[in-house]
């Protein structure tokens, strides 16, 4: 397993720099998002086959990994390929670093393929667990993974549906799960890493693995997610936007306020 690790993590690397290739020619680094899903799942599925842990876990960690990366890896590559002008976030990435932004993209995208590969170990741990787990950690793991792969799925198709009607631009969507979150898709995402520990109950990396949603949450919260996805909404929907953040939770759905 230990060579696995090692190969997947050269082949992201390499991946990852024909990215950075790709967006130097076409100024448009939203596939970082793709290549990250796609990687993650690829490398996900990678150790769950190669392991010789018990094999329901295995199996119930691949179907999860599976369906994510396939329905957000086509939602997102869908919407990079599809739309005129690179995504919101690139854009004011772009704007303040200036002429440095191909060196900072280099970073960027390996940064991205170190993600997806540290992001995948919590799989080598299922695929090595040998333990057998309680049918309760199992059907725990099920069930919050489906519900999150529900949810994200239902907000990003709300939102869409939304979009589609060019007499909302320049107005938030308030529909849904959008009335209670002004990002359930990024909490439903952060949900979707919770299965995973819950999966590998018994393995002696367990307590490690709580490490991904935590991590996650860092990262939606302070880095890629919420600030970028923010600020560029206040930039294009200014006041209506502002009044959306005094009203609805920034993260977990809640109650929205009078």
């Amino acid at each position: 397993m230990i060579s696995v690790i090692g190969l997947t993590a050269a082949a992201l690397a390499l991946i990852c720099l024909l990215g950075w290739w790709w967006q130097c020619r076409t100024r448009n680094a939203g596939h970082a998002d793709v290549i990250w899903i796609f990687g993650l799942g690829a490398t996900a599925l990678v150790y769950l086959l190669v392991g010789e842990g018990r094999w329901l876990p295995r199996l119930i960690a691949g179907l999860l990994v599976l369906a994510w990366s396939l329905r957000l890896g086509w939602h997102v590559a869908r919407r990079v390929f599809s739309e005129a002008h690179e995504d919101g976030r690139y854009q004011a990435m772009r704007e303040a670093m200036g002429t440095r932004i191909n060196l900072f993209h280099f970073f960027f995208f390996q940064g991205q393929g170190l993600l997806a590969w540290l992001f995948a170990l919590p799989f080598a741990a299922i695929g090595a667990n040998t333990t057998s787990a309680s049918p309760a950690w199992l059907c725990a793991g099920a069930l919050v993974g489906g519900i999150a792969l529900v949810g994200e799925a239902l907000a990003d198709r709300q939102l869409a549906n939304w979009r589609a009607d060019p007499a909302h631009r320049g107005y938030t969507c308030r529909r849904g799960l959008w009335r209670y979150s002004r990002h359930p898709n990024y909490f439903f995402e952060w949900l979707h890493w919770f299965s995973y520990p819950l999966l590998a109950a018994g393995s002696p990396w367990q307590g490690w693995l709580w490490l991904a949603p935590v991590l996650m949450l860092v990262f939606l919260w302070f880095v890629t997610g919420i600030p970028y996805t923010e600020r560029q909404a206040l930039k294009t929907r200014g006041e209506d936007y502002r009044e959306y953040q005094r009203t609805t939770s920034p993260f977990i759905p809640w109650r929205p306020k009078c």
